[in-house]
């Protein structure tokens, strides 16, 4: 298996920076269609535990954005030209005392790349 192939990371990458951007400006329409669209797809946040797509679509359309975030120490690894985990730290502007973790797992389909599972996590900052 080929591991951290360049092209396969910046494709990721690419799609890492536009959930990214959509987050930062609550375009709930991106963010939909970054998550694959499947009974099968999970999502773990600060308070929730969304299975399947329809719970992801029905959190972020009911949801009150938490404002913008900056995010350090990102990194994406593929394995295959097909899978691909991006890990990440942030920290919210409004709750500067907490560090965020976030985790996602990507696979390449016939429409692109989406996310299949994501972890969403907030420790205090030491």
């Amino acid at each position: 298996m080929e591991i951290d192939l360049p092209e396969v990371v910046a494709e990721v990458r690419v799609e890492f920076d536009r959930y990214e951007k959509a987050l930062n400006e609550n375009d709930v329409s991106t963010l939909n269609a970054i998550f694959r669209d499947d009974p099968r797809t999970i999502r773990y946040g600060g308070t929730e535990n969304l299975y399947g797509y329809a719970e992801i679509k029905a959190f972020r359309g009911a949801r009150t954005p938490p404002g913008t975030r900056t995010i350090t120490k990102t990194v994406i690894s593929s394995y295959g030209r097909d899978h691909a985990v991006a890990s990440t730290l942030f920290q919210r502007h409004s709750m500067p005392s907490k560090i965020g973790r976030q985790m996602q797992t990507w696979v390449r389909f016939p429409e692109g790349w989406r996310v299949v599972a994501a972890h969403v996590s907030m420790i205090d900052d030491a």
